[in-house]
């Protein structure tokens, strides 16, 4: 690399995202020089509440290449991708086309502009269904679907690329994301959604005829399945710690992002009961293939690492704030 740049600009690529939108506000309550890349196919112009929007795809070199000159970006934060594992299997090479090759593309753009670093969005998908149900970050990754390989892949491409270069990079895995912003200005807008707490609080406002619980037959404590639920507020407050992180000089790293302990879908949907002060309409389907019956993270290497502790770690909180979403959003379209 010819050239290195310690520009404070920060470049989100999917920053009109669910997760994308939530690091660009607080960036931006940071006081963080911020500007958005996102081509609006998933996300939404009103979602992005600090610096400026371009409007484009990742892996428009040319482009990328030009906002990260014009804006003096030093941190790229990388969330642009397809996440829809079922949309991944029927259509893998749809997948490994903005997920991995646009990745490549941005990384050959941030090497050729001297960015210095990168905090990546990865996911718990990379471990597929892990023994024991507990991922830690040095478990053996087997994904079970092209969204899964597809962000493993653009991992290695980022491993490869920091141990020849200046770049230095954090990946952090997500495990189940839920919630919205708790002041009610961004949240998740996603159509045709496919997270039980997003499912389940359109049904609580009639966007849904009902919920469905996949699987009562699992070897968990209630029979349904178990995952690891991080509001998006704290997961968004982790890739601030981490750009704080690279900036101190931190090396590059993989870390989880989850609470490290799990709730089932039964224990889920009683929360969302609770929240709407009224029962649900459930429906129990056949198990899923592929599903995991257990999926949390081993949380403890992040909070040591990146000195990050959770706020809102709470269940009721969780749902709280999506179904408060929810309401604004139908409340929107009624009007």
């Amino acid at each position: 690399m010819d050239q290195f740049v310690n520009g404070q600009g920060i470049l989100v690529t999917g920053g009109a995202g669910y997760i994308g939108s939530h690091v660009v506000r607080q960036l931006g309550e940071a006081g963080e020089r911020v500007v958005t890349l996102d081509n609006l196919s998933r996300g939404f112009r009103e979602a992005v509440t600090h610096g400026s929007l371009v409007v484009g795809d990742t892996g428009d070199a040319e482009l990328v290449r030009r906002v990260l000159r014009e804006h003096e970006v030093g941190t790229v934060m990388h969330f642009a991708a397809y996440t829809i594992v079922p949309e991944s299997v029927a259509q893998p090479l749809k997948y490994y086309e903005n997920n991995t090759s646009s990745t490549r593309s941005l990384l050959e753009s941030c090497l050729a502009e001297g960015v210095g670093q990168f905090v990546f969005s990865s996911t718990a998908a990379v471990y597929g269904m892990p023994s024991g149900g507990i991922a830690a970050e040095d478990s053996p990754h087997a994904p079970i679907n092209p969204y899964g390989t597809s962000k493993l892949m653009s991992e290695w491409m980022l491993r490869d690329v920091s141990a020849v270069t200046r770049l230095r990079h954090v990946a952090l895995r997500y495990f189940n994301v839920a919630g919205s912003d708790p002041g009610g200005r961004i949240g998740q807008s996603t159509p045709d959604a496919t997270l039980l707490t997003k499912v389940a609080v359109e049904h609580v406002v009639g966007k849904r005829s009902h919920v469905s619980i996949y699987g009562t037959d699992y070897p968990t404590p209630d029979g349904t399945g178990v995952r690891d639920y991080i509001h998006v507020e704290d997961l968004a407050s982790a890739h601030l710690a981490a750009l704080a992180y690279l900036r101190s000089g931190g090396s590059s790293t993989t870390l989880n992002c989850g609470y490290g302990h799990g709730y089932s879908v039964r224990e889920v949907l009683a929360a969302v009961e609770r929240a709407a002060g009224r029962p649900l309409t459930i429906r129990e389907e056949p198990r899923r293939a592929g599903d995991p019956p257990m999926l949390i993270a081993k949380a403890e290497r992040i909070r040591s690492v990146l000195g990050w502790a959770p706020r809102l770690d709470n269940l009721d909180q969780i749902v709280g704030d999506a179904l408060r979403w929810e309401q604004k959003l139908r409340a929107q379209s009624a009007a």
